[in-house]
């Protein structure tokens, strides 16, 4: 492309390292030769160019004229230097090119084309062997501070992650450290904060592998939006170029990229073109907000959170240190940082002090009854003594109120540690408070034997009963034994019959209601089956109808259930209040609790909440069938657990 101005210059060498330098070499034209007197260093660059007016002289540029930054990115060894030069220079070697393995571009440098006036800069490449990663990328982001145009190069067969992944961070990057002065220069010229971005130019160049856009279906550009969408990788850089060339045999051929590069360096619709002494100042302030000691990176190829266990603690946030699934060798959490106090998860935990000095670790709990007491005993001594600590070995260790006076503080008797609170462990470690629980599970025990002795005669004498007063066709109770419908078995839930029919269904299939005045029944609505709702009236001639006299008998019984139904849902009520008041600080209260926290069911009339004496959770009947002491919750005879803890360790 003859309108770019032809030069020649190699990197100078330095014992540092500089973030930007001007080409130099030892062979060079008169012009050249300025540009290399001297070295730019962006971390203290007054030291090394003096003012902007030295910078200007440097490199060789009008004061009064207008220039546009070029900068290009890319992996190493990639020919970025290789670009620039046949782009900018007519192929000359302004930028040092080499053969070896090693970088031949380290650090950032920067030469001058006074034909097409541009700053045009060369950066080390990425994926380069570096001390401090991080370092070398806060380098290339000063760079896109002051560029104009960015052209990442790439010499790989497809498109690769990180070149995604850096156009992403870098404009993530300077959307958020360069907000401020966006926003300023977008309301002073009446635009968005996006048409201010660089410009960015994908330049890449295949050999076996077609280009983008090659297809024709769609556009090279739209593909590589779509790809950071799919990435879930935002691109801030609004003004997006793509060009492809493939070369089979060498030389590489520039002239599609030139015409590109031509036509974003005439348009300033967006960026226009400044004064050298504003990209200097640019880059003074750039230095001078990112500076300081930048800590390294840590690498690995295989890091720690792709097999370690993914629990974080609730208190702290600390994760666990273990692998993953290490629950199934029972291994509990484990993580070497100190966990944080917090009131709403109570994870301090006190240990039996004789026995932490000796070596051991017996966790000893506030509760209201020792372990060998009974209920009522335990509740007796707790109102006369106060709450008790009991150690697995030592026996009671403290009581709050063993004496009138004088009785010891808490801290003297034991060792108190601050504990991890992980997601599926326990929570509130400490004051179970389930001493009225305690004595509600002791009056359900009476209530509930009782009952099993007694609900077969019951049962038994209610459907005898039942019969005297039931219509000639209702089915006896006596002869059913399963829904006529669905024939589910019906011993121990409540029998129904169909006020059509007279056979015995369960409640599902006998839900609905409608008059069956045939039946002596009148204009009310009355339990019917799925059958008979659907059906048509029976006819007069059809089996015998109940007489009215029998119809009214199971009448006046139904009212009088009905009543007696009432009356004891109004005693349900203070009930739940009570079960409510005495429920321990770990349970989940019953109006939060919609499904089994197992199987995940959910509750109602027919399901019966149940909650676990270890985790506090909700839990149907089939989900809670075993029972052990829990002597970490204050439960030191066997209770009902649930199936996710009954093989669990007690321990926190």
């Amino acid at each position: 492309m003859n309108s770019f101005s032809s030069a020649q210059s190699d990197h100078s060498q330095h014992s540092s390292i500089p973030d930007i330098c001007l080409s130099a070499g030892n062979e060079m034209s008169s012009l050249e030769a300025q540009l290399a007197e001297s070295i730019i260093d962006l971390n203290d660059p007054y030291d090394n160019i003096g003012d902007e007016d030295e910078f200007i002289k440097k490199l060789d540029c009008d004061s009064n004229e207008h220039v546009k930054v070029v900068s290009i990115f890319g992996n190493t060894g990639d020919g970025k230097s290789f670009t620039l030069n046949h782009t900018f220079f007519g192929g000359k070697e302004v930028f040092k090119t080499s053969s070896h393995q090693s970088s031949c571009t380290v650090g950032v440098w920067a030469a001058f084309d006074p034909k097409e006036k541009v700053i045009v800069i060369d950066t080390e490449g990425l994926l380069g062997i570096t001390s401090n990663q991080n370092q070398r990328m806060r380098l290339l982001l000063k760079i896109l501070g002051i560029s104009d145009i960015i052209i990442y190069r790439t010499r790989a067969e497809r498109l690769h992650n990180d070149m995604y992944q850096f156009l992403c961070e870098s404009s993530s990057a300077y959307t958020k450290h360069f907000s401020d002065e966006l926003e300023a220069t977008a309301k002073r010229c009446n635009k968005g904060v996006g048409d201010l971005t660089p410009a960015v130019i994908i330049f890449q160049e295949t050999v076996n592998t077609n280009v983008l856009g090659s297809s024709g279906t769609d556009s090279a550009e739209k593909f590589i939006w779509n790809t950071f969408r799919q990435l879930e990788c935002p691109m801030h850089f609004k003004d997006l170029t793509y060009v492809g060339i493939r070369t089979g045999r060498p030389p590489t051929d520039f002239t599609q990229f030139q015409r590109t590069m031509s036509q974003h360096l005439q348009d300033k619709s967006n960026r226009a073109a400044r004064q050298p002494a504003i990209v200097y100042k640019t880059l003074k302030n750039l230095n001078d907000k990112f500076n300081g000691e930048v800590e390294k990176p840590l690498y690995g190829t295989f890091p720690d959170q792709l097999f370690s266990c993914s629990m974080k603690c609730l208190s702290c946030g600390e994760g666990c240190t273990r692998s993953m699934n290490h629950d199934t060798d029972s291994k509990a959490h484990e993580t070497d940082k100190r966990c944080k106090y917090q009131h709403q998860f109570e994870n301090k935990v006190f240990l039996c002090k004789s026995c932490y000095l000796s070596g051991k670790e017996h966790v000893v709990i506030p509760k209201t009854s020792e372990s060998r007491d009974s209920a009522w005993s335990g509740l007796i001594k707790y109102v006369w003594a106060g709450e008790v600590l009991e150690c697995p070995s030592c026996g009671v260790i403290f009581r709050s109120r063993q004496n009138w006076y004088g009785n010891k503080e808490v801290e003297e008797i034991v060792h108190t540690e601050i504990r991890h609170v992980w997601p599926d462990g326990y929570k509130m470690l400490q004051g179970t408070n389930n001493a009225a629980r305690k004595v509600i599970d002791g009056f359900h025990y009476i209530a509930d034997s009782i009952t099993s002795v007694g609900s077969k005669p019951t049962k038994m004498i209610s459907d005898w009963m039942n019969d005297r007063i039931a219509p000639e066709y209702w089915v006896p109770n006596s002869q059913i034994s399963h829904c006529h419908q669905c024939s589910k078995e019906l011993e121990t839930e409540q029998k129904h019959h169909c006020r059509a029919c007279g056979k015995g269904f369960c409640d599902d299939c006998s839900s609905h209601r409608r008059r069956v005045p045939e039946r002596g029944w009148g204009e009310m609505e009355v339990r019917v089956c799925d059958k008979c709702y659907g059906g048509k009236k029976m006819s007069d001639s059809n089996d015998s109808t109940g007489s009215n006299s029998q119809v009214t008998a199971r009448k006046v019984g139904e009212v009088v259930t009905s009543a007696i139904s009432v009356a004891a849902s109004t005693l349900n009520y203070p009930i739940d209040m009570i079960k409510d008041t005495a429920r321990p600080g770990y349970w989940t209260p019953d109006e939060q609790i919609k499904a089994c926290y197992v199987c995940e069911e959910l509750f109602g009339p027919k399901l019966r909440i149940h909650h676990c004496r270890a985790c506090g959770q909700g839990v149907c009947e089939s989900c809670s069938p075993n029972k052990r002491p829990v002597p970490l919750r204050g439960w030191d005879y066997p209770v009902r657990i649930c199936r996710k803890c009954i093989n669990k360790p007690d321990r926190l």
